[in-house]
């Protein structure tokens, strides 16, 4: 009888399923890292939520593990790097919350408009204020969303209903795919804000994301605009929110989601405008049945194993050794694609060349779909449902092969069209310990690692670049720990391609961008 280990509270249907499969299931809560490590002794499936924090030390330290559960949407408290390296398969729960996150944001936006919980607190205190509290009708009014993934489109339908019209920001939904939704795309947050009277935030929390709503979008905003954000913490600058409130340029808020959580002290607590939930977009009893109910159908799939619908990860014990050695390489190549590309991706072409042909690529073509849509939608991107968000998002997906080898063993290469340019990148392993290098962008041939952070630069071909590229970096404090010049198609050295050890700041890449004979410059992060 296997054993299943629960750390936090699930919902009874879910633990009732295990049980009735045969599973040994033992309900732990409040474990502490050494405790918990001394319980995974045996167990071959681990199930948590969000407050468990699954490291690579915890998951060597579990030699029986088999599948590691999540019973809901984000993965971030669990290392799926570790866990894929030692074939532990990690599995989500994606689908059980989205509508409860969608119906909470409608929720808030109508609390806010209408003054609900302020009127209530006056009321029940003994105060009938109807006069103070008047509010905004909806029918009519412009609804900014920003990020049009599920939970985005959702709210995007409900609020069609009242009568709004729908406006939204996100470079990588086609033009087509919101014409179907009734939805009109900017081509710019700042463009967004300046029509919206209500902006709604849907969008993932990248480092690209993170305080994107801030003062100098704020002060664009349409003024007595209203906000609402129940996608993550950190994506608005809550001081630049609430001055943007107390100037009185804002008209109110609604947040579920704070920078830090959990929290229960705030500046922006002190304003009648603004009402305010405890991260409660999930909290619903049918979201947590959904959630305890899916988690556990996925756990029995993978100790029977079976075909598991929502595995996050793809275990290296499932795909051939040679084929799995490529795989961080083409998810890696995947988000600098996508990245490069700045829009939505409408055709991606995967090649694969030289011996790697010869064996069943599938595996990688998920991973390059994952690194391709991680980074631009607002729910886990897994290597079962990538095709699925791929063909929602209209992207044309074609792989070939080729057996002929031209420069390398083996190459992995994607090229495509986004955002109206088109875009190329290739990889390979190089040697014996198989490391991955990049070697190519856009044509030009180049040789670096992969690594977390790097910088793209197109430039004129004219004495003195790398200097200035240099020398605003090191002004900046961002070591290069690798570099290389590409050369074009006609020979021409007009691509530089970085590794540096840290983030490089917007503001850096402003000055790159306005530097003489640079043409453009694009921070990148593949992690």
């Amino acid at each position: 009888m296997a054993r299943v280990l629960v750390t936090e509270e699930l919902a009874e249907r879910g633990l009732q399923t295990m049980r009735d499969a045969g599973l040994d299931v033992e309900v732990r809560t409040g474990l502490g890292p050494e405790e918990l490590r001394a319980a995974l002794a045996g167990v071959q499936a681990l199930v948590v939520r969000s407050a468990t924090r699954v490291t690579a030390d915890l998951i060597e330290a579990a030699p029986d593990l088999v599948v590691i559960g999540r019973a809901g949407i984000g993965v971030d408290n669990i290392d799926v790097a570790a866990a894929t390296r030692r074939g532990v398969l990690v599995v989500n729960a994606p689908q059980s919350n989205v509508l409860s996150a969608a119906e909470h944001t409608v929720a808030l936006l109508l609390a806010q408009a209408r003054n609900i919980p302020q009127a209530h607190h006056d009321l029940v205190a003994g105060r009938w204020n109807r006069s103070r509290w008047s509010g905004m009708e909806l029918a009519g009014k412009t609804l900014g969303i920003l990020g049009l993934g599920r939970v985005g489109v959702l709210v995007a339908q409900r609020c069609l209903a009242f009568g709004m019209r729908l406006v939204a920001h996100d470079p990588y939904v086609s033009p087509e795919r919101a014409r179907q939704l009734g939805v009109e795309l900017v081509d710019s947050p700042e463009a967004l804000v300046a029509q919206a009277d209500v902006l709604t935030v849907h969008l993932p929390k990248t480092p690209e994301t993170v305080g994107l709503v801030d003062a100098a979008l704020l002060a664009r905003a349409k003024p007595g605009m209203r906000i609402v954000n129940t996608a993550r913490g950190g994506i608005i600058d809550e001081d630049a929110l609430a001055e943007a409130l107390r100037s009185g340029h804002l008209g109110g808020a609604a947040l579920d989601v704070f920078a830090t959580e959990p929290t229960t002290s705030s500046p922006l607590f002190g304003f009648d405008n603004v009402v305010v939930t405890p991260h409660l977009g999930a909290s619903t009893v049918e979201a947590q049945d959904k959630a305890g109910q899916t988690i556990a159908e996925q756990v029995i799939l993978a100790l029977s194993g079976r075909f598991v619908p929502y595995a996050v990860n793809l275990a290296t014990t499932e795909a051939n050794a040679t084929v799995a050695a490529f795989l961080p390489l083409a998810e890696r190549l995947g988000r600098l694609f996508v990245a490069l590309a700045g829009g939505a991706v409408e055709v991606l072409e995967i090649t694969y060349e030289g011996q790697i042909a010869d064996y069943d690529c599938r595996a990688l073509t998920l991973a390059v779909l994952k690194g391709v849509l991680t980074p631009v939608v607002d729910e886990p991107v897994t290597f079962v449902n990538a095709p699925q968000v791929a063909a929602e998002r209209g992207v044309v997906v074609r792989e070939t092969k080729s057996t002929t080898e031209r420069d390398y063993v083996n190459l992995v290469e994607l090229a495509g069209t986004g955002a109206g340019r088109s875009t190329q990148v290739a990889g390979t392993l190089y040697g014996k310990q198989e490391v991955p290098r990049i070697v190519s962008i856009d044509h030009h041939i180049v040789d670096l690692p992969p690594s977390s952070h790097m910088l793209i630069v197109r430039n004129e071909d004219t004495p003195g670049m790398i200097g200035r590229v240099g020398t605003i970096l090191g002004e900046a404090g961002i070591n290069i720990a690798n570099m290389d010049v590409g050369t074009g198609p006609g020979g021409d050295a007009a691509l530089m391609a970085l590794s540096v050890a840290e983030p490089v700041p917007e503001e850096v890449v402003a000055r790159l961008r306005a530097q003489p004979g640079i043409i453009d410059a694009r921070a990148i992060e593949l992690d």
